[in-house]
């Protein structure tokens, strides 16, 4: 009996073929923010064959994380997510040439984190306007290609989700606010986003007051998030290999 044995990336390169394999393997890419759309993008992008990958978050696993993300288990929690992921990528990928860097997404380290490396494409998943809007000044200030995460909050139907550049968005919170302050930057267009234009459900917020950084707490489903991650990834990897 002969018994095949197959090399883990083998569907891909029967896909793209081996130039573009190479392309992968050559390129680096920064996943900032690993929550249920980061976490997602970068094990999508990992299980794509990328080379080099740096994940950013300071945040540890909490139990609400549980109904989106995908590192989020009974038995991850209290650990820092960079960790949880990080273990995960590289037990896909022994050969991925991972760096963790365990900082929150605040305006002062965003320059030092992006100086870090030079990255062929960056993932915004970033879930907190401030930190979003200096980061994503600051990657296109680089030229580096981007992709950026907005709002899965309140959003339930998939098959809305769409990639477009940021002055094509519409019908999303998140965009509307992103796009106001970036208008004032002189900046219209330029970058690309995951977003959907589905209508929310009014009773799906509450407010809260004892989260820093956070005025209400949103509804989400377990498969939105990791749906923008996948569009994401998609991007980042159909970008890199010209396709």
């Amino acid at each position: 009996m002969i018994i095949y044995m197959e090399h883990w990336q083998e569907r891909t390169e029967l896909l793209i073929g081996k130039d573009r394999m190479q392309k992968l393997a050559d390129a680096h890419v920064l996943v900032a923010g690993l929550g249920g759309v980061g976490a997602m993008a970068a094990e999508m992008i990992c299980r794509a064959g990328i080379g080099s990958l740096t994940i950013v978050d300071a945040d540890r696993i909490a139990p609400g994380n549980r109904n989106r993300q995908i590192p989020a288990l009974i038995s991850t929690e209290g650990k820092l997510k960079t960790e949880v992921v990080g273990k995960r990528l590289l037990d896909i990928n022994p050969e991925l040439r991972l760096k963790m860097v365990t900082e929150y997404m605040i305006d002062e380290k965003i320059p030092e984190i992006l100086s870090l490396g030079h990255y062929d494409y960056v993932v915004d998943a970033i879930d907190t306007l401030s930190p979003k809007l200096y980061f994503i000044v600051e990657c296109l200030h680089r030229n580096y290609r981007l992709i950026s995460s907005l709002g899965t909050g309140r959003k339930f139907d998939p098959s809305l989700v769409r990639i477009a550049d940021i002055s094509e968005t519409y019908n999303c919170k998140l965009s509307y606010y992103l796009r106001k302050k970036l208008h004032k930057l002189d900046i219209y267009s330029g970058f690309k986003v995951v977003f959907s234009p589905e209508d929310v459900n009014e009773g799906s917020m509450e407010l809260i007051r004892d989260e820093k950084n956070k005025k209400s707490r949103v509804g989400t489903i377990s498969y939105m998030p990791a749906v923008f991650g996948c569009f994401a990834a998609s991007a980042v990897i159909r970008d890199i290999v010209g396709l």
